[in-house]
């Protein structure tokens, strides 16, 4: 069984606010999860890839007057952008009639190209909810096999981790990665060779958990560094990989500037790197950069609205994998796919420079035990289960 954390916190946006916006790369389950909200409601779902559903919006203010008392659901709004005049004026005129909340779900895949054009037509009228992929809170019961291995293979769309195989998972993955690079990409960005983008992709899985280099991947693709940028920028905008920017702490140290890029779905890291098994995973050498990925994205997926994710890392070797800040607390947590893990000295010394409030190793293992003084080591799921509490303190 699957259950979506974000369907209560979408839902009570949808009670709260006249639009929301749900962002998240394709074949998340941003439709499924728009549904189930309109489950009982007089609702209205157009899917905007379909030319007839957006034929009915060749006169869009015309059409939607006429279902204003409905939850109109908008699939693939980046097809049809400028329909967002037209929402601002309904929501506006909505106010003065009564109709304050619940009156559209936005879906779409481009994160800043979507929040560009909602920012600048309905500021002050949308809510924001990003929907990621499956995370191990969400699928403890939904498979036989230990929920976390089959996730951390395969990944969390929902198709790809449901498949009966994780041989017809790994199909999954890769016609996914040829259908963004044939299909989905070119809609977002300039027009660029797809063996191209698929080299800078597989690229970047082999940077995974890694410091950028620009310069490198210039060489590498024999383009000019404003190039890879503009790529990069593309890749993260699609939600398919994260930069996660260095501390910058007033410590007097000589502190690393460059992000760490990750490819934010384990499961398509894999197949990029064309991982078929978990023994096959279990033997690479990016083992440990995949496990940190996974525990980086699995701990965001339920941090706290608001929280600041970083690295630390300074030229003398004090490092921290991942530091949180959300409201008064700070945790600091180092990353170690091991049964057994010890406090390497550079988190001593980077605990030192920051002064966290919490400190943690998570680990391979199953259970939780102190390994240095104000340092537990902790299983992945436990630490999720306490971030997320965290989160549903301010909720």
């Amino acid at each position: 069984m699957i259950e979506r954390l974000a369907l209560s916190a979408a839902t009570a946006l949808v009670a709260d606010f006249p639009a929301v916006a749900i962002l998240g790369p394709r074949q998340v389950g941003k439709t499924t999860l728009a549904l189930e909200i309109a489950e009982g409601r007089d609702a209205l779902y157009l899917d905007l890839e379909s030319e007839a559903d957006r034929a009915k919006l060749a006169e869009p203010e015309l059409f939607l007057r006429e279902h204003q008392a409905r939850l109109v659901i908008l699939d693939e709004i980046h097809r049809v952008p400028e329909i967002f005049q037209t929402l601002r004026g309904l929501i506006d005129e909505g106010r003065r009639t009564g109709y304050r909340s619940g009156r559209f779900i936005i879906l779409g895949s481009a994160a800043i190209d979507l929040l560009r054009q909602t920012g600048e037509t309905l500021a002050g009228r949308i809510a924001y909810c990003e929907l990621f992929p499956l995370n191990l809170l969400e699928i403890t019961s939904a498979t036989d096999r230990d929920p976390q291995s089959v996730l951390w293979l395969r990944g969390g769309f929902p198709d790809a981790f449901l498949a009966r195989s994780d041989r017809v998972s790994l199909t999954w993955r890769r016609d996914f990665i040829k259908t963004y690079l044939q299909r989905d990409i070119p809609q977002f960005g300039p027009r660029i060779a797809e063996e191209t983008l698929r080299r800078f992709w597989t690229m970047l899985a082999h940077l995974h958990g890694g410091i950028l280099n620009m310069a490198s991947l210039s060489r590498s693709l024999g383009v000019d560094n404003k190039t890879v940028a503009n790529y990069l920028d593309l890749m993260v905008d699609l939600l398919l990989v994260r930069r996660l920017e260095p501390w910058h702490a007033n410590t007097g140290k000589r502190l690393v500037k460059s992000p760490k890029v990750y490819v934010r779905d384990s499961g398509l890291m894999h197949a990029l790197l064309q991982i078929e098994t978990r023994e096959a995973l279990l033997g690479h050498p990016k083992l440990g950069d995949s496990w940190e990925g996974f525990v980086v994205e699995n701990l965001l997926a339920v941090a706290p609205e608001g929280t600041e994710a970083h690295f630390y890392r300074t030229s003398a070797g004090a490092e921290i994998d991942l530091v949180l800040r959300f409201g008064a607390e700070k945790w600091a947590i180092e990353i170690k796919h091991t049964h057994a893990p010890k406090v390497s000295r550079g988190f001593h010394l980077a605990c030192d420079d920051i002064a966290p409030t919490q400190r943690f190793i998570v680990h391979a293992g199953r259970d939780r035990f102190p390994v240095a003084e104000g340092i537990d080591a902790i299983p992945l799921m436990r630490l999720m289960e306490r971030l997320n509490s965290e989160g549903e303190k301010d909720a």
